[in-house]
């Protein structure tokens, strides 16, 4: 038998039921908190840095959801649902937001994701969360949306040609000499004489961005290391040098 989980944290701090019906106004434009954006874990950084909401909402349907993936007989899948309910515990304690649990659902609404929407709208909150699809059906019914994966993407260092960067090469490009790394954010950086310095942080000067579909490449080049000395083939003795010996 696998050990216990997490019991879900109980909401003994639910937003009071007279309010979320009578539309009440919370007060700095609340934010729900879907399962992707817990399980994700970055919304604890932001809460220390102070960049979110000051009131944070996570419905009791979530939490549900959250303790079933972290019941799942997957292991992977196991963590992933303890580790959002770790960040629950720790935004609930944390004194830097109002986190509260909405005790409300919908039970003529399957889908998680549409009851998400549909307590959104009641409460005229927005959601946060890093799930493509909710995103779009969010923004489709006219709720804010504050994906975390866009908020990233806004972030990315602009980086122009010229410029010199730290990268720690993880492999090999596939241009002799080329050494291949990337940045906090997943931008791949390709270092030209960076071959030879496989795990090991470098500093390279960009040469060009490239802007793709799936996002950026960035391309840099480094000074090329020193001819390695013991790799030098022999040196020819010269011949009357060589008579005279």
């Amino acid at each position: 038998r696998p050990d216990p989980d997490p019991a879900v944290p109980a909401p003994a701090a639910a937003v009071d039921s007279d309010a979320v019906d009578g539309h009440a106004p919370l007060a700095g434009a609340p934010a729900l908190l879907d399962t992707s954006v817990l399980i994700d874990g970055r919304i604890t950084d932001l809460a220390r840095a102070g960049f979110l909401p000051a009131r944070l909402l996570i419905p009791g349907f979530v939490l549900e959801e959250l303790q079933r993936i972290a019941d799942a007989g997957d292991p992977v899948r196991r963590a992933k649902g303890r580790r959002g309910l770790r960040v629950v515990e720790g935004l609930r304690a944390s004194a830097d937001v109002a986190c509260e649990v909405v005790d409300r659902d919908f039970p003529g609404t399957p889908e998680v994701d549409a009851r998400l929407v549909r307590l959104a709208r009641a409460l005229d909150a927005s959601v946060m969360t890093t799930d493509h699809n909710l995103t779009s059906v969010a923004r489709i019914e006219g709720v804010r949306v504050l994906n975390l994966n866009d908020l990233a993407l806004a972030m990315r260092p602009i980086l122009a040609a010229g410029e010199t960067m730290e990268v720690t090469i993880v492999k090999e490009g596939r241009e002799p000499h080329q050494g291949v790394g990337y940045l906090d954010d997943g931008t791949m950086v390709v270092v030209e004489n960076g071959r030879g310095h496989l795990e090991e942080t470098v500093r390279a000067t960009v040469t060009s961005v490239l802007q793709t579909p799936s996002g950026r490449m960035i391309f840099a080049t480094m000074p090329a290391a020193p001819a390695d000395a013991s790799r030098r083939p022999p040196r020819t003795p010269h011949p009357t040098r060589a008579a005279e010996r």
